[in-house]
């Protein structure tokens, strides 16, 4: 479909939700603009999950051929600080074998099929979006140049991120929608192969409220996600990624592979270092400014589904549109078709958390229990209910554009003559 000049939409924030927006609503026939606060086009990012659900929308959004899964050959291993290890499991192992693929890729990908007349302007933020019943008025800035000028849209939407600038515009302050889970999380790319563990293999290391995983991929370098428990969140930005992680895993020494790894950490410049926070909205539009992905609905790390919604959403949003005439009926039936799985991916992030870091002793040794334990049909039984085997096949697997595009049939049951 020939995109439409009269139907305009402007898409502020070019990470994965929002190139993949931009795509979307340009094959359903609007005009996109889009904008980035970045002078440039990002590149690299950390580790992340693409379960089933973002496997099915980047098939249907055309990202299929551009994305493959990097995941390593061997299983991780479960290292103390001592430079013992054994086989572990990893997020490979969990129902559906979701892919392990960079931020980066998924960035790339929706950027490889955005069509080229698809306007993109760097160094550009709004900065008032005033709207009435027949379009919106968006007030942009040019960081670079200075400029600033007020044009006009027909859908607005803000894909900018956990402290979304379009959010705190239309719909408020962020302390009205971000809540702390009281964890830190640092993520980055690690050059080479961390002291200690052999090329090409990933590690966890799990203590009481704090853990390091490395994970390892078949053709990249692999990336480290440091995360620990914090009273004091505002605390922790009061000095260096490096210096607090040494503090949260102090005061024993932190030996070969997680002291390397803090070291690399400490001479990088380009680490996610940040609270772990999730985005809680009634709703995620207001007239004709909706929201998508983190900024909306940030489910956390923890939950392993930024990517695989942020495709989602998107697709469906793009579905909804070509569906619905009425951009309200639009917005609304595509929130009540996507709620129902981000709540439950926001509900079950704290327990997803266990995934990736222990509370205490007990649930270390589960942990490393768990290569045994599967061998045995009890062993896998408890395994599936702990890791809740059954939601993620009924939710992070589920084609949920497919579902609202083919909804299955309804079955009737005869009463009596």
């Amino acid at each position: 479909m020939e995109a439409n000049p009269t139907r305009r939409v402007l898409v502020v924030g070019m990470g994965v939700s929002g190139i993949a927006t931009a795509a979307r609503l340009h094959a359903a026939g609007w005009t996109p603009v889009l904008v980035e606060r970045a002078p440039a086009r990002r590149s690299g990012g950390y580790f992340v999950a693409l379960f089933g659900a973002g496997k099915a929308a980047a098939a249907r959004l055309g990202l299929g051929a551009h994305l493959h899964d990097r995941g390593a050959p061997q299983p991780p291993l479960n290292i103390d600080r001592r430079g013992r290890g054994r086989a572990g499991a990893g997020i490979a192992d969990l129902p559906g074998k979701p892919w392990l693929i960079l931020r980066g890729d998924a960035e790339q990908a929706a950027y490889a099929v955005l069509p080229d007349d698809v306007e993109i302007r760097y160094s550009t933020v709004p900065t008032a979006i005033e709207q009435d019943t027949g379009g919106v008025d968006v007030t942009l800035h040019n960081t670079a140049t200075g400029t600033t000028g007020t044009e006009r849209y027909d859908l607005v939407v803000g894909a900018d991120g956990l402290r979304s600038t379009v959010r705190s515009l239309v719909f408020g302050p962020h302390e009205d929608h971000l809540h702390r889970l009281g964890y830190m999380v640092v993520a980055f790319e690690y050059a080479g192969t961390p002291a200690g563990l052999p090329p090409g293999r990933g590690a966890t290391l799990l203590e009481p409220g704090r853990s390091m995983w490395v994970f390892a991929f078949a053709d990249h370098n692999p990336t480290v996600m440091l995360t620990y428990r914090t009273d004091d969140v505002d605390a922790e930005f009061t000095q260096s990624p490096a210096d607090r992680v040494r503090a949260a895993f102090g005061p024993q020494p932190l030996g070969t592979t997680l002291g390397d790894v803090v070291d690399h950490l400490e001479a990088t410049g380009d680490a996610l270092f940040d609270s772990v926070e999730q985005v809680r909205m009634p709703r995620w539009h207001r007239g004709r400014v909706v929201l998508v992905g983190d900024s909306a609905w940030c489910v956390t790390l923890y939950a392993g589904m930024g990517v695989s919604s942020g495709l989602t959403g998107a697709d469906l949003l793009g579905t909804m549109l070509e569906r619905h005439d009425d951009l309200e009926t639009a917005l609304t039936e595509w929130e009540r078709a996507l709620r129902p799985y981000v709540d439950h991916y926001q509900d079950g992030a704290f327990a997803d958390r266990k995934i990736f870091m222990a509370d205490n002793r007990p649930e270390i040794l589960f942990r490393r229990a768990l290569p045994r334990l599967a061998k045995t049909r009890l062993g896998s039984r408890l395994i599936e209910r702990v890791m809740r085997v059954d939601d993620i096949a009924k939710f992070k697997n589920a084609d949920i554009v497919g579902t609202v595009l083919h909804p299955p049939e309804r079955t009737s049951v005869a009463g009596p003559a």
